[in-house]
């Protein structure tokens, strides 16, 4: 019954990485040097999203923080749905789509901003 939620599961997914996608790029058409430190970073959040552990193994005080990150609650989700294993939370879904939906205005905002400079950067 849950696999019923896949498909917006991937919308989520699609609209966080759209959003990050939009700031990163409008970003780094001003400072070029912030391209090593998006490498850096998507090198150390992959450690803060439970991917190969699940959230279940965590404490209390762990698991606080790492549900901070919006993609954790969208891979215990499709742990659940394919597994049968894992956490699933309509609160914590429900913060995902929040912060996708604040991460993507933000970065449409950043890019109506910087879309005008954008040639006299590159």
């Amino acid at each position: 019954m849950y696999v019923l939620i896949v498909p917006i599961l991937i919308l989520i997914m699609a609209g966080l990485g759209l959003g990050i996608g939009i700031i990163i790029s409008s970003l780094t058409t001003k400072y070029k040097d912030l391209n090593f430190l998006v490498v850096f970073g998507v090198q150390l959040l992959m450690y803060a999203s439970p991917v190969i552990y699940p959230l279940s193994t965590l404490s209390h005080k762990y698991k606080i923080v790492l549900l901070l990150n919006p993609m954790t609650s969208v891979i215990e989700s499709f742990r659940y749905a394919f597994t049968g294993s894992g956490v699933f939370n309509f609160y914590y879904l429900g913060y995902s789509i929040l912060a996708t939906i604040i991460i993507l205005l933000t970065g449409i905002i950043i890019f109506n901003k910087v879309e005008k400079k954008f040639m006299d950067s590159i």
